[in-house]
């Protein structure tokens, strides 16, 4: 692998990163929406990542991660009786999405991180070929 993968790698490692940011964030604006059915309710989505070493190893070239798709959480949504709220249906109950919010905060943490770590293993990289190129001089 030379230096010039790396930066293949740590750009798709961030690339995918951002998409996780912004699924998480989505996910937190969305928290507090209410509806008045189980079709309309926001649900909680998470990107699916797909590491593509399988095809490194076969022709020896680092690919790095790519966003296969982003699912919706199938957790169940939460069901609240509030007949005096204006988006209640017929039998009163609201529908809120099934976000945790702190678990969201955590999963941006980690996204952050990640984010922070590829950004830095870039730079590493550039530092690395600047040093090669000064040696030849």
């Amino acid at each position: 692998m030379s230096l010039f993968n790396i930066f293949n790698v740590s750009g798709s490692g961030m690339s995918a990163q951002s998409v996780r940011l912004n699924t998480t964030a989505s996910n937190i604006a969305n928290a507090d929406s209410v509806s008045s059915s189980v079709d309309k309710t926001y649900k909680a989505r998470h990107p699916v990542f797909e590491a593509e070493l399988a095809k490194a190893s076969q022709d020896q070239a680092s690919r790095g991660v790519s966003v296969k798709g982003i699912v919706e959480s199938d957790k169940p949504l939460q069901k609240e009786y509030n007949p005096d709220h204006p988006m209640a249906d017929k039998d009163g109950f609201i529908y809120k999405p099934n976000v945790n919010v702190m678990e969201e905060m955590a999963d941006m943490i980690s996204a952050s991180r990640s984010y922070q770590m590829n950004a830095q293993v870039a730079d590493s990289a550039k530092n690395m070929l600047l040093q090669t190129l000064r040696m030849g001089k």
